[in-house]
């Protein structure tokens, strides 16, 4: 093909759809066996607008609980008691046979080092997670860093965000990144009747001979990640219906499928409940909970064995306030719940201080935090994904071992 005919052919096409690529280069080819890298598959579940840790993991054995939330508190014979102070929501029934297995565990009065109750400054704050420093690069971005090496070159598929192509500020810098809407919307855009697909790859490869990574790289990591996603499995586990549920589900078709995967994150979002909050078996909270822990339970169904090897945690920038507002919900807030889910989690329990609801015990009105949430994520990086160095992950953090996660054999 000529280069006039090339130029006019890219005007007409595209190739890769739904797709964001940034600085990727190839690591595991397709066909090599991401399992023989020793180490979890992380896949963090952002709760994005704030979500209600008390609402889910709830403090029953705090009197001033129900004192607090006189209309929307969850009485306690209808939980699921897990000890004298807490309960799960009756809406995470999916789970339960998952939390009775000790594959899901919790974490209470979690949060960042001091409060901030805007959306984006927390969010921005929470996937930087390097507060009092100058680094702009984001989490994930800096833990691929980390495991860009001899035994495991960072390539395509290493840190990925499905569900959207926007990238979110914890993969910000300068390792791969791969942004997806879908599985399937990963593909070539081409006119056959100009040109077959096979003279088109054999033009770009001709066209790219000799040129510098930085042009050559985004092209040849394209054509890899169409070629190794156009086989990935189609799950059968009984996922709902929405956005959120299709992402954790394409999540499980890239762990199977062994392109490479280290890092996943998906967004779960409308935790905004200042309003009409719900009772135990209806309403928001309620909707809610059940949507997330029936695709979180079809998640473990569906990844099958693969699932020993994923450690899957949930974050959001903010919890809500202890006392019920006077619309029936609860305004941002501070201390949250984090769930943990995985083959190598020590579930079945609640983790971390309880530092109490009583009004001496707060921190302007909410609950106050005892667990950086970047020691949980920590814990799970260097216990399960084999990531060593996580204080330059996380700068300035005093790592300390909850013991939520068996160490990976």
């Amino acid at each position: 093909m000529s280069r006039r005919g090339f130029m006019t052919l890219a005007g007409a096409t595209g190739l890769v759809t739904a797709t964001t690529l940034g600085g990727a280069r190839i690591g595991l080819l397709p066909g090599a066996d991401a399992a023989d890298v020793d180490a979890d598959i992380l896949v963090v579940l952002s709760l994005r607008g704030g979500f209600d840790g008390l609402s889910a993991v709830v403090p029953h054995g705090d009197a001033a609980l129900a004192a607090s939330r006189p209309g929307i508190a969850i009485p306690t014979n209808r939980l699921k008691r897990i000890d004298n102070m807490f309960g799960l929501h009756p809406a995470l029934a999916p789970l339960f046979p998952l939390w009775d297995a000790g594959k899901v565990a919790a974490v209470q009065a979690v949060g960042m080092p001091d409060p901030n109750r805007s959306h984006f400054d927390a969010m921005e704050e929470m996937e930087a997670a390097a507060p009092g420093s100058s680094l702009r690069t984001g989490w994930i971005d800096r833990t691929v860093g980390l495991i860009d090496s001899d035994v495991f070159n960072a390539g395509t598929f290493t840190a990925t965000m499905v569900g959207t192509t926007t990238v979110p500020r914890s993969l910000a810098g300068p390792n791969p990144e791969f942004a997806m809407r879908s599985v399937d919307d990963v593909h070539l855009l081409f006119d056959d009747s100009l040109v077959p697909l096979s003279a088109w790859q054999s033009s770009l490869a001709t066209l790219h001979t000799g040129a510098s990574p930085t042009l050559s790289r985004p092209t040849i990591s394209g054509f890899d990640a169409v070629a190794s996603l156009q086989t990935a499995p189609v799950p059968g586990a009984g996922y709902p219906d929405n956005g959120a549920s299709r992402a954790l589900r394409d999540v499980s078709r890239l762990v199977k499928k062994q392109v490479g995967l280290r890092v996943a994150t998906v967004d779960w979002g409308n935790w905004d409940m200042h309003e009409n909050l719900g009772s135990s078996d209806s309403g928001w909270m309620f909707d809610q909970l059940t949507e997330m822990s029936s695709a979180l339970a079809a998640f473990a169904t569906d990844l099958g064995d693969d699932f020993n090897r994923v450690t899957l945690v949930t974050l959001s920038e903010f919890g809500r306030r202890i006392d019920e507002n006077g619309s029936a919900g609860v305004d941002h807030g501070y201390g949250n719940a984090v769930l943990v889910m995985g083959g190598g989690v020590r579930g079945g329990q609640v983790y971390g201080t309880w530092p109490g609801l009583a009004e001496a015990d707060r921190v302007d009105g909410d609950l106050k935090v005892t667990t950086d949430y970047r020691a949980v994520l920590a814990e799970i990086l260097s216990t399960r994904c084999r990531v060593a160095g996580v204080t330059s992950v996380f700068p300035g953090l005093q790592p300390s071992t909850l013991g939520f996660t068996n160490v990976r054999a």
